[in-house]
């Protein structure tokens, strides 16, 4: 038997169906160097989860930092000069150019803006610039220059089950999946793990916790970033994934993250406003 119960608000171990003791999770978690916080965008209680998660984490590592996948790389000063205090909300939204870049409604993340700010806990733009992901779907790697790299380097090849894990995320044959399109995906999954790298090389002193808040597509199963991350030389990288399953079948999650933590959904997944 492969399908297990999975109770509300309890941690599970997806390749064995054990339940885990979220204090002794929570102590293992608070020595990596990296924890990546798997989101579906538009579910509101998947925010409020990762909220939890990184105030727990917070506690026993008080220099973590968190980067977000929502803000391309080169609004970093308006998040330093968020945390620092010096923005109203709707200035620094305005900045960071939110419904251009993001769209999802600012409501459901801003409470961890906001404790990010109130901690005074460093924020840092994962993202990249977006036409950087066109032109290498479209192109290919080498044909960009290096001022317009974005200040990524090139991603390493994708894991063997790369390709057939996304054409199941988006529903199409694995066929339909062109080197194209996983090109273009692994420019994302790079530059998420470039930018949590170079904050990692960065500190003076013992290396902080970086917490990533970044979509499941980029991080299940270790393809994506956790395998890009790999490439760059960080290795000790926890993925944990929320799931509002009330069974866990260990045969088909084994191996998704580390820790997958059951929760509901009180409201309806919110509608990502149109691009202008």
């Amino acid at each position: 038997m492969t399908t297990i119960p999975h109770p509300r608000a309890r941690w599970m171990d997806p390749c064995t169906g054990a339940l885990l003791d979220m204090p002794a999770l929570m102590r293992r978690l608070a020595t990596r160097q990296a924890v990546l916080l798997g989101e579906t965008h538009d579910v509101a209680e998947i925010h409020r989860w990762q909220l939890q998660v990184t105030t727990c984490l917070h506690l026993l590592r008080p220099d973590l930092a968190v980067g977000f996948e929502m803000f391309p790389r080169r609004v970093q000063p308006v998040l330093d000069r968020w945390v620092a205090g010096g923005l109203r909300t709707a200035e620094f939204l305005q900045q960071v150019e939110w419904e251009a870049v993001w769209g999802f409604p600012p409501e459901i993340y801003l409470p961890l803006f906001h404790f990010c700010r109130q901690q005074a806990v460093p924020m840092l733009a994962l993202n990249c610039h977006r036409p950087l992901v066109t032109r290498v779907g479209q192109e290919g790697w080498d044909a960009v220059p290096e001022e317009d790299r974005d200040g990524l380097t090139p991603a390493a090849p994708p894991t063997a089950g790369h390709r057939g894990y996304i054409a199941k995320l988006t529903g199409r044959a694995e066929a339909g999946i062109t080197d194209r399109f996983l090109r273009a995906q692994q420019v994302w999954d790079r530059a998420f793990a470039c930018n949590i790298a170079r904050h990692i090389a960065a500190a003076e002193g013992p290396a902080p916790l970086v917490i990533g808040i970044i979509g499941r597509g980029h991080l299940d199963y270790g393809h994506g970033t956790p395998h890009q991350l790999r490439d760059l030389g960080i290795l000790d990288v926890a993925v944990l994934a929320p799931t509002e399953a009330a069974m866990l079948d260990t045969a088909e999650m084994a191996g998704i993250a580390e820790a997958v933590f059951r929760l509901d959904r009180p409201e309806e997944p919110v509608a990502r406003a149109p691009k202008g």
